[in-house]
């Protein structure tokens, strides 16, 4: 099996907040009980993917030393070098949005090989929703049987969407979303930003902060605020749903749905508790507040309910119409008012 095909360099680092389940997984590992299959749960954005990283490092490396990986001895080496032979990072083929059934039994052979460094055999499986009905089912002989010193990291930014008898055979590290104070002193080391801009940055991404530097470093504050101008236009009748569902038809769909439903979710906040209430896109108050005073509730509601299901549906990887979809969610958000 070609390992350039199957691994890629993967950055080890373990946040700050993840430091409780750093510490339970050095326990585990150090007294030998350390289960065959993590499922790693958590928001996106929150670094997931270095955890895994690091624990792939730890229980692959021949002289760990004080709950670490040496940096020194052959496995780490191979694992810095992006050519580790015991590792497996199962993720979407690039363009694709699933993980295939045929993918699952490489990563089923690869399980049941003798490991090469004469230790451990790991897999990182990155997201575990991702994988369709077929695959899921493929993996299941694969976590019923693992085999000696074997490991299994499966991540999960929706848990809900992963199947019931996957997550059953899996002991679960759950990562909540960072302290806020926390999350606002460590973005602003990485940006050197204010604490004010920190915090407002978070708010717009749920608090994840690795979402808060991929949003800066990707143009996606650019694109929030073109699109929340779009919104902005059609409630202005400056522009119209028809019009303006083109541009945005080949952005990402459910990163564009998130930030509506977040609109959505801040004029229900105003129409509740009024213009004290704390809302993520404080940005755009002004145009909140006037849309809370001139919609009704259930509309609002209503809306949030249909651009959620929408979300939904993509994230169980249906293929809809993009522009169409756009459009009918444009034309009900102008009917707000």
């Amino acid at each position: 099996m070609d390992v350039a095909s199957r691994y890629h360099a993967l950055k080890t680092e373990i946040y700050p907040w993840f430091e409780p389940q750093w510490l339970r997984i050095k326990q585990l590992f150090a007294t030998e009980k350390l289960p065959h299959a993590l499922m790693v749960n958590g928001a996106k954005g929150i670094g997931k993917l270095h955890f895994a990283s690091s624990v792939a490092q730890l229980v692959l490396c021949h002289k760990n030393a004080n709950g670490a990986a040496c940096g020194e001895c052959r496995s780490c080496q191979l694992f810095s070098s992006s050519g580790h032979p015991d590792l497996y990072h199962l993720a979407p083929e690039e363009g694709v949005e699933q993980i295939k059934v045929d993918q699952v039994r490489d990563l089923s052979s690869f399980m049941q090989s003798t490991a090469q460094q004469g230790g451990y055999r790991v897999v990182i499986l990155d997201p575990a929703e991702a994988m369709n009905l077929s695959a899921a089912n493929a993996l299941l002989k694969t976590l019923e049987e693992p085999g000696k010193n074997s490991l299994l990291l499966l991540l999960s930014n929706q848990l809900g969407q992963v199947m019931p008898t996957i997550k059953s055979r899996c002991q679960r590290v759950d990562c909540p979303i960072p302290e806020r104070d926390l999350a606002v002193h460590w973005l602003q080391q990485k940006l050197s930003i204010e604490a004010g801009v920190a915090s407002q940055l978070l708010k717009v991404v749920h608090g994840a902060p690795l979402l808060a530097l991929t949003f800066k470093e990707r143009g996606e504050q650019e694109l929030r605020a073109e699109f929340f101008v779009g919104l902005k236009s059609i409630l202005q009748g400056k522009t119209t749903a028809i019009a303006l569902a083109p541009q945005y038809a080949k952005k990402d769909i459910k990163l564009l749905l998130s930030w509506l439903y977040s609109l959505l979710v801040d004029v229900a906040k105003l129409q509740v508790a009024g213009e004290g209430s704390s809302i993520a896109n404080a940005d755009m108050a002004k145009m909140l507040a006037a849309l809370a005073k001139r919609s009704q509730a259930k509309k609002v509601y209503a809306l949030a309910d249909k651009v959620q299901w929408q979300r939904s549906a993509l994230l169980a990887h249906q293929n809809p119409n993009k522009q169409l979809l756009l459009e009918d969610l444009l034309i009900d958000w102008k009917k707000l008012i």
